[in-house]
């Protein structure tokens, strides 16, 4: 039995417990100041590339019904609109203007990082024979995170709160400033716009092509073309064009599983939907995630996935000066309990 009171058994290839019983960090404990170091010494021009999408792309609700485009609003003064609001209303002898909003925000809608109390799997970590929904190191839901019904069984049980996640928050890697080595992989150099399942044989491929090393704490970046049609899209997305067109992770193929356990990256970050295919090839098992480079990395390793990030001017400039590395700083919001964040990452090369 291991000594971690939440788990019995670990999901094979997991490294639960490897950073610590209670780490809530994963593979972001790697960002270490030697890291750190590294990234700061890719550093020669000064030059700054801004890697976020506007947070209200994608536009609409074609590519995730469940997740609207931003809300911006003025908050209130006196019941009246505090934006552009002259403060003589309240006080005649003041000259001041002031503005003020508010934004209601799905916090995963565009360029964002995934925590990992974003995705577990129903896992027998008791051994006993049960499945219990779990997250990486074994945390569990309905009691580290927590949602208004514990789905128990095959029934539902409401709940009183309080919710979010209570452990594996996005602010944890808030505090921990994401700051570090970024490599990118443009796999559109290699494959353009064509619908192109990437497996390790292909990854492998394209690293040799380019000269690429990917070294442990290192930030893998895949730069695929995915975000620069969608800014031609124009907050129109054509879904079926975007989700058949590209190269792709492919989280059917084992070996590109291993090569992220081996390679000891800390994240992977896309400029697509999902960093994988979606849907993903079929799975042979009777068990079977849908989503299985999400499950292999942010529920077995605490490697963390950033999506719909815009990469497409630092990928062209690092092309045309054959260089593959930068400076990554992309913290998170500092917000407590959520279970993603938008980002606002800069690279520095």
């Amino acid at each position: 039995m291991h000594p971690n009171s939440r788990w019995k058994q670990r999901p094979e290839g997991s490294n639960w417990g490897d950073f610590g019983a209670d780490d809530q960090l994963g593979r972001f404990n790697l960002l270490t100041p030697q890291k750190v170091l590294q990234g700061i010494a890719e550093v020669r021009e000064g030059l700054t590339f801004c890697l976020s999408l506007p947070l209200d792309f994608p536009g609409g609700t074609a590519l995730n019904p469940r997740r609207n485009p931003p809300l911006l609003t003025p908050t209130q003064r006196n019941g009246r609109p505090n934006m552009v609001y002259p403060m003589r209303r309240d006080d005649p002898r003041s000259t001041d203007v002031v503005c003020d909003d508010s934004v209601e925000l799905a916090l995963q809608y565009s360029t964002q990082w995934d925590a990992l109390a974003h995705f577990g799997q129903e896992f027998d970590a008791d051994c006993d024979g049960k499945r219990e929904i779990v997250f990486y190191n074994g945390y569990r839901g309905g009691e580290d995170i927590v949602g208004p019904i514990d789905y128990v069984d095959d029934g539902e049980r409401s709940v009183d709160g309080p919710y979010g996640a209570h452990a594996l928050g996005i602010e944890n890697v808030a505090r921990s400033c994401v700051q570090g080595r970024g490599v990118m992989i443009d796999l559109k150099a290699h494959f353009g716009v064509k619908r192109t399942l990437i497996g390790y044989d292909a990854l492998m491929r394209v690293l040799a092509a380019d000269g690429v090393t990917v070294e442990p704490g290192d930030i893998a970046c895949f730069r695929t073309g995915f975000a620069e049609r969608l800014l031609q899209m124009d907050r129109r997305p054509d879904a079926d064009l975007l989700r058949n067109s590209f190269a792709v992770l492919d989280g059917r193929d084992d070996r590109l599983l291993q090569w992220i356990t081996d390679a000891n990256i800390v994240a992977i970050v896309a400029d697509n939907q999902a960093v994988e295919a979606l849907p993903a090839r079929p799975g042979e098992s009777d068990h079977v995630t849908s989503l299985p480079l999400h499950e292999h990395c942010l529920f077995k390793l605490g490697v963390y996935l950033g999506e719909y990030w815009f990469l497409e001017e630092l990928a062209d400039w690092l092309r045309s000066n054959r260089r593959w590395r930068f400076l990554l700083t992309a913290p998170p919001l500092r917000l407590p309990h959520a279970v993603g964040s938008p980002v606002t990452p800069v690279a520095t090369v």
